[in-house]
């Protein structure tokens, strides 16, 4: 068997609900928990990190793991989903996944999926925490890929576990409530094990309150330890002021992730290295501020306001439900008010598609389009769902055609903006 034909295996004979949505999730982690048992528990050789939220779950994961590398440490880090390679998902000290061990990994577990029947997710936990157990991680990120409590990721031990916020996504699977779809994300709290919640509202705080009582975690609330200014954000960077509300001790950061929405990340992710210090991986300030200004080179992170190129200006950014494409909007309002907008977008069929629409300027130029996956929803329906939200342009059913018409169309001072599922970004031939 070669990568290729064990990527194809895993893409192929495996539900994937990044492919076909709800039919590939499951219910409960019986069958990670089935794969593990079968593997000897590797996920219980080595110390994790545990990371759940609505947005932001992907960047603090890549932003946390750029640190922990950077101080020395053997770190892993798991995500979902790939971009651009299936290696994305696992690595080590920001190297992809070794090709022959998916190979030999896949080939071993053939006869286990056949008796367990997992879905393409729960195989690739188990493939990561195999990874991480052979080579002896010292810690390893683990960002959950849906919810949280019945994720397949649950079943680690992990010595710190962060929620990020909550917002409305998966709605279908988690929930139509905020304290519903918090009730899921709790579910990663773990008996005496600290947590940090980045954000919290009105709905969601009682419900992790209760959570981190039952379980006798400490909890802390970033927000409520550090203030946030922005103080630059060209198109490579973003400098920030931090102020600990402690002391009103304040410190200047610059980060390579350069969208507005990585203030709140930034926030999280310095909580959390609070608490790390105290469990055997404290970081030095000077490790500290070169891993944030260098995350992406670090980690390999994409797809997190990418500029890609100038005059036009092109954005890439994965933001593709109601809080992140509220977040892009703003971040263009502040940056580029005046500039003219034009919106390559496309979306998955199971989001709120409604919601998102309503959110879009309608004096800006469309371009709606499709991934090549049975659950993305047709470029022709996208648009006459726009059209009654009098967003206006033409559909086509490849990215790289709707990016070549928008370039056509933007002079040197607009800002073209390729956003609204991952899927689109991984089809982008750029």
């Amino acid at each position: 068997m070669t990568y290729e034909e064990a990527l194809s295996y895993l893409y192929s004979q495996l539900p994937m609900f990044s492919r076909i949505g709800a039919a590939a999730y499951k219910e409960d982690i019986h069958n990670t928990v089935a794969l593990c048992d079968a593997l000897d528990n590797p996920q219980n050789k080595f110390k994790s990190i545990h990371i759940a939220g609505t947005n932001g779950k992907g960047s603090t994961s890549h932003m946390l793991a750029a640190m922990l590398q950077q101080q020395g440490f053997k770190t892993g880090l798991y995500t979902s989903p790939h971009i651009k390679d299936f290696g994305e998902r696992i690595r080590i000290n920001g190297k992809m996944i070794d090709q022959d061990f998916v190979v030999a990994f896949t080939e071993k577990t053939k006869s286990i999926c056949q008796d367990i029947q997992p879905s393409f997710f729960e195989l690739t936990v188990a493939m990561a925490f195999e990874y991480f157990a052979l080579h002896e991680v010292d810690i390893a990120v683990i960002e959950t890929g849906l919810g949280g409590r019945l994720d397949s990721t649950n079943i680690i031990n992990p010595i710190l576990s962060i929620i990020t916020n909550i917002g409305y996504d998966h709605t279908n699977l988690l929930g139509n409530t905020l304290e519903a779809i918090s009730f899921e994300k709790a579910g990663i709290i773990k008996n005496n094990t600290p947590i940090v919640i980045g954000e919290y509202l009105q709905e969601t705080k009682p419900v992790f309150e209760k959570k981190a009582h039952e379980m006798n975690a400490p909890i802390l609330y970033a927000s409520e330890i550090y203030e946030t200014t922005l103080l630059e954000n060209s198109h490579q960077f973003l400098k920030c002021k931090v102020t600990d509300k402690s002391n009103q001790h304040s410190e200047i950061f610059t980060l390579d992730l350069n969208g507005n929405y990585q203030l709140k990340n930034l926030r999280t992710i310095l909580a959390a290295e609070k608490i790390l210090a105290t469990l055997g991986f404290e970081i030095d300030e000077p490790n500290e501020k070169l891993a944030l200004a260098n995350v992406k080179t670090i980690t390999g992170l994409k797809g997190r306001w990418d500029v890609v190129s100038e005059a036009p200006l092109c954005i890439h950014d994965v933001a593709h439900n109601k809080d992140g494409i509220s977040a892009l909007l703003q971040q263009l309002k502040e940056n580029h008010g005046n500039a003219n907008y034009h919106f390559v977008i496309g979306f998955v069929n199971d989001k709120d598609i409604s919601a998102v629409l309503e959110l879009l300027p309608n004096n800006a130029n469309y371009y709606f389009t499709n991934a090549h996956i049975p659950r993305a929803l047709p470029h022709a329906e996208l648009k006459a769902l726009a059209n009654e939200k009098n967003l206006v342009g033409e559909s086509y059913d490849d990215v790289n055609e709707a990016i070549s018409a928008a370039k056509k169309t933007a002079n040197e001072n607009d800002v073209i903006v390729v956003c609204g599922s991952f899927f689109i970004l991984a089809e982008v031939n750029q």
